[in-house]
Formats: structure tokens, sequence, C-alpha cells
């Protein structure tokens, strides 16, 4: 499978016309979602929101949560469990692995719909840029050391590309946020968090909402506006009757 037909770096021009928004790491918790996009008065039509990647595994719904990919008003880019899902497909990784990090409800799944899974998860880009100047900001799912130039150049080593995609030095403080010179505000997830914060120029928004005491978190990008609900709660309040925009 060709990665290379599709951007590894994808921009978009600022909103000018709504808002936008970045959600942490999904991973399946779509009732939580569409709660979320409820409290915050989503509108599909002005408004976008933009993934940080890992919309499958662990939670109940990574169908649905793959089924937003076709909503023009979504953004994702890659998290290292889709990755996991086309390196399964690829015959890099094998599938108990997979298994063992939250990708058993695939087990449900013929090849032939695993295979269109991981062709369409092929075509996210590792990094969205939106806007330019003091109104950028970019995202990309766990960590990335450099400047915007070098952001932009999209010409990643494999070595920078495991970090994008599985990294954690800097979340768990084991790298200096002085790497990160000249990177503009970064949304991120990957390692999950008791609240939304920042670490050097990255925000990380995952705060687990799979887990027992997690949540899902969204912000309004380049604001302090934050949304968190638990599936739990979510559920109790009626979100599976809720129709996503």
């Amino acid at each position: 499978m060709d990665t290379e037909l599709f951007p590894v770096v994808c921009r978009h021009a600022s909103n000018s016309n709504g808002r936008d928004f970045v959600v942490g790491d999904l991973h399946g918790c779509v009732d939580a979602l569409r709660y979320l996009l409820r409290e915050i008065a989503f509108d599909p039509t002005r408004d976008r929101l933009f993934s940080v990647g890992d919309l499958i595994d662990r939670g109940s719904q990574s169908e649905d949560a793959l089924a937003l990919l076709d909503k023009p008003w979504f953004y994702a880019v890659l998290g290292n469990h889709e990755e996991a899902l086309c390196a399964v497909v690829e015959g890099t990784m094998r599938r108990n692995w997979w298994y063992g990090i939250g990708g058993a409800w695939a087990d449900a799944l013929s090849e032939e719909q695993l295979i269109l899974y991981a062709k369409r998860l092929r075509e996210l880009p590792l990094v969205r840029v939106v806007g330019a100047g003091a109104a950028r900001f970019n995202i990309l799912h766990a960590e990335f050391f450099g400047s915007d130039a070098e952001l932009d150049s999209a010409d990643f080593t494999d070595h920078v590309r495991q970090q994008m995609l599985w990294g954690r030095e800097l979340a768990l403080g084991n790298s200096d946020p002085g790497r990160q010179a000249g990177l503009s505000i970064t949304y991120c997830g990957h390692t999950p968090m008791r609240d939304m914060g920042r670490i050097g120029s990255q925000v990380f928004v995952d705060t687990g909402a799979f887990a027992l005491t997690g949540k899902l978190t969204i912000t309004e990008a380049l604001t302090p506006r934050v949304w968190s609900v638990s599936v739990d709660t979510a559920q109790a309040e009626g979100a599976a009757q809720i129709a996503l925009p």
C-alpha cells in the first residue's frame, strides 16, 4: 500500500466564517462526542473539528468513529492506533499485538472491510497546519521537536515519524521543550492527561475518554475555552439519541 499518494502535511486556511475546535483521542467514544458537539452548539456549515488521531480501539464505537472521516466538517490526523490497523493489513504488525492495545473489536470484521478501512486511513496526513502567522496552529498525534519550517518541510526521517505517532518524551518530562523553538501552538494527544494542558509548544488534549475515570475533551483553537464529558455522563444524558451533524 503506497503511503506517498497523499500529503504528509495538509494545510488549511484560517476559518473566517466560523470556529475551529480540536478534540482529543476519541478511542471509539462517539457518544461523548455527540454530547460535546451539542454543548458547543457546533454548526457544521461554519465550524470545523480537528482530531489529534486515535479514533479507534478501546472504546465501544470504533466503526462509528471511522465514519466521521466522511463528514465534511471533520479533519483528522493519523494516530498510532490507526497506524497499527494499517500495519496489520500490510503484514508488518501481528494482529494479536494490535488486539493487545485495543484492536480486538476488529475480530468481527471481514478481511475485506479491514482492508477498506486501512486504505481510507492511509489517506490521513501526519500533520494539519491551520492558518498563518500569529493565527497559525498545528495538529499532530504525539510530539514533534523542531520549528514550523521543519514541520512544513514534511521531510521526516523514520525516527521523527515514529516520534510523531508514538513519542512521549515531552509529556513525561524527558525532553527539553526548548527543542520546539519556532513551533506554533501544536495540539496533540496520545498521552492521556488528567486535564488539558500545555508543555512547550504542545497542548495535550487527550484526557482518556475510554478510561473509567477519563473524559473526552474539546477545545476551541487558540482560545481558553474547553469542554469535557465522561462517556457515562454523556450516555446518561441521552447522547446516543443525539444525531451527529
